[in-house]
C-alpha cells in the first residue's frame, strides 16, 4: 500500500467532526510530500527541530502540530509558525508559549495534557490540575495562547477496556472543564486516538487522531 492509498483508507473511515494529524516524526521529507500531494495538510512532530527543518522545506499551507513532551528552552524554534501544541503539562510551559508568541504577534492553540494512564513515563497533568490553571490569574492574563482541547495517550497495551477506561476518563475531563470558558479557553478539542487504537478512540469521544504508522509504514528508530 502507498502512503496515498493509507490516508485514503484511513479517511473514509473518520466521522466528519474527526480530524486526522499525520505524525511525521523520524520520516523523510519525500514521504511528508507524498502525504501532502494525496491531501494531507495538518502533520504531527515530537522534537521541534526535526519540525523546524521540515517547516522550512515544505509548502507553507501545511499546518504544523507538536505532539511530542515540549522543552520550555525550545519555544522559541517554533513559536513562528507552529499550529497546535498538543502537550502543555504545565503553568511554566504555557508562560513560555505566551512569551514566545507574543514575540511574533500571534496566538497559539495549545491542548492541555491530561494524564491517563498509569504508565509513569507518560506527561501530563491531573484533572484538577488542569482545572486550577484554567482558573488561575496568571492564566488570564495570557493574551498570546489558546486552549482549545485536551490531548492524553492511553497506556500502551492489548488491554482494550483499560485503554477505554482511559479514553473516558479524558472524555470526563473535557466535559468538566468545558463550562470554562474566557478570551483565551474555548475547549473543543479532544485529541487522542492513535494507529493502533483510534477507532476505539473516536468510539469514546476523540475529535482528533494522531496517526503515524498506518500512514507512513513502521518508524525506523535506527538511522
Amino acid at each position: 500500500m502507498s502512503i496515498k492509498q493509507n490516508l485514503n483508507t484511513i479517511k473514509q473511515s473518520l466521522p466528519e467532526h474527526v480530524t486526522l494529524v499525520a505524525v511525521s516524526k523520524t520520516k523523510p521529507v519525500s514521504d511528508l510530500i507524498e502525504a501532502y500531494n494525496a491531501g494531507q495538510r495538518i502533520f504531527g512532530e515530537n522534537k521541534i527541530q526535526e519540525m523546524v527543518d521540515k517547516y522550512q522545506e515544505m509548502p507553507k499551507d501545511i499546518k504544523w502540530h507538536m505532539i511530542g513532551h515540549v522543552q520550555r528552552n525550545k519555544v522559541k524554534y517554533m513559536a513562528e509558525f507552529v499550529d497546535l501544541i498538543h502537550g502543555v503539562d504545565s503553568l511554566k510551559l504555557l508562560k513560555e508559549i505566551n512569551k514566545q508568541a507574543k514575540k511574533h504577534d500571534r496566538v497559539i492553540n495549545c491542548l492541555l495534557q491530561i494524564k491517563i494512564a498509569e504508565e509513569d513515563s507518560k506527561f501530563g497533568m491531573s484533572a484538577s490540575d488542569a482545572k486550577s490553571l484554567l482558573q488561575s490569574e496568571a492564566f488570564k492574563d495570557f493574551n498570546n495562547v489558546t486552549i482549545s482541547g485536551v490531548m492524553g495517550m492511553a497506556t500502551f497495551t492489548d488491554n482494550e477496556t483499560l485503554i477505554k477506561e482511559e479514553f473516558s476518563r479524558l472524555k470526563t475531563t473535557f466535559e468538566d472543564l468545558k463550562d470554562i470558558k474566557t478570551s483565551n479557553c474555548n475547549l473543543q478539542t479532544i485529541s487522542m486516538g492513535m494507529s493502533g487504537d483510534y477507532p476505539l478512540a473516536i468510539e469514546c469521544g476523540s475529535t482528533m487522531i494522531r496517526v503515524g504508522s498506518s500512514i507512513f509504514g513502521e518508524r525506523n528508530y535506527n538511522n
